[in-house]
């Protein structure tokens, strides 16, 4: 199966379990996974806004990672983050080879790339307006 399919099957995944009793909203989730990919030393992290833009969620979060090895260490941890501090059970797809590794929370999606994987497919391109640029959060 493809990573843009199972992008799209994550997304419907995610739509159908976002009101599964009380849990964190998209800008908790959001602050919650800005916080753990600084953290864990992901590099170029950058934040879409898709509410009213798009179905798939309210952000979209687009990253990198050094290493196959980090991009895999960076989503794993994540996803415990966000089940164990949010209760938020999360999809992931593409850890096992670590190029490029999706995380959908229903509200939001995190992309966490290996830098030669995110220059070839471009997503802050495809998802932001012509002419906008990024919001490109920077460790503190």
């Amino acid at each position: 199966m493809s990573l843009t399919t199972d992008a799209a099957q994550a997304a419907d995944h995610g739509a159908q379990n976002a009101h599964r009793g009380p849990s964190a909203s998209s800008d908790e989730q959001l602050a919650r996974i800005l916080s753990s990919l600084t953290e864990d030393k992901a590099e170029d992290i950058v934040q879409i806004d898709l509410r009213g833009k798009s179905a798939i969620g309210d952000y979209m979060v687009i990253c990198s990672g050094r290493s196959s090895r980090q991009v895999s260490a960076i989503a794993q941890k994540l996803m415990d983050k966000l089940k164990t501090e949010l209760n938020r059970p999360s999809r992931i797809e593409g850890k096992e080879t670590g190029d490029w590794v999706l995380i959908d929370t229903g509200d939001v999606v995190v992309h966490v790339f290996r830098p030669e994987v995110r220059e070839f497919y471009q997503l802050e391109k495809m998802w932001l307006p012509a002419g906008q640029q990024a919001f490109t959060s920077q460790p503190s």
